[in-house]
């Protein structure tokens, strides 16, 4: 990666790439989930148990999704931790049919939750209650109070009722969490750029050594681009330099 690159990366010029974490229980639905998420002409005609973890990559218009598709089976489980320091975001489906293996859910995603690579990580998680369509399935929010998910307090999450093999609910989920990647990115970008600017008005200070530079980084703390123009021409035209504008 050349210079222009990382500095292009760095104020958040280049498009998003996002690692998602897809994890649940085996027989949950993850596997056609991820396989609605597919142009209909790739899309497989049968799933079959995944061993292991599977890689698929998506695209939109602002992000850049790689989904690991992780094996619920117990004897795979405990592989999931080793991609939670790389994730962006995660997808937790659960069968809300089956009420018998809710507690080993609850049990998993605690597990998860308190591992030390995603406790306290604003990292937003998605929860699928998949399978609606079934006569003995519990509602959203029936799961949603099974799992205690209201005592997540330090990230962002949201729950979608879905139908996995005709697609249902899914577009919802991935609205939110589109949105939520990308008003987190914004964020960071913005923060970033301020850092950048920080760091720029402090060499240049170091350079000019004038009193009047004290005042852009004033400037750069309320966030006025055109102040921060005027201050730094005021010094250029001290010694005899040629002024500068700033661009959108």
């Amino acid at each position: 990666m050349g210079l222009l690159d990382k500095l292009s990366g760095w104020l958040g010029l280049r498009k998003k790439e996002v690692n998602v974490l897809c994890l649940g229980l085996d027989n949950s639905g993850k596997s056609t989930i991820i396989n609605q998420l597919k142009p209909a002409n790739t899309q497989a005609q049968e799933i079959v148990p995944t061993i292991g973890f599977s890689i698929e990559k998506f695209k939109s218009s602002s992000l850049s999704f790689t989904v690991f598709d992780m094996s619920g089976q117990s004897r795979y489980r405990s592989l999931w931790e080793h991609y939670y320091k790389e994730s962006h975001a995660v997808i937790f489906v659960i069968d809300s049919s089956d009420k018998l293996r809710m507690v080993v859910t609850k049990e998993e995603l605690d597990t998860f939750l308190n591992h030390e690579d995603i406790r306290g990580k604003r990292i937003p998680v998605l929860f699928f209650a998949n399978k609606m369509d079934l006569q003995d399935a519990m509602s959203s929010v029936k799961v949603s109070q099974m799992l205690c998910l209201e005592n997540i307090k330090d990230k962002p999450w949201h729950i979608c009722a879905s139908n996995a093999v005709r697609g249902e609910g899914l577009q919802e989920g991935l609205d939110w969490l589109q949105g939520t990647l990308s008003a987190q990115h914004t964020a960071h970008i913005t923060t970033t750029k301020k850092n950048f600017l920080n760091m720029f008005v402090f060499l240049f200070f170091y350079t000019c050594r004038s009193n009047y530079a004290v005042s852009m980084v004033m400037v750069l703390d309320c966030g006025s681009r055109f102040d921060l123009s005027f201050s730094l021409n005021r010094i250029l035209n001290r010694r005899g330099h040629t002024p500068f504008q700033f661009y959108q």
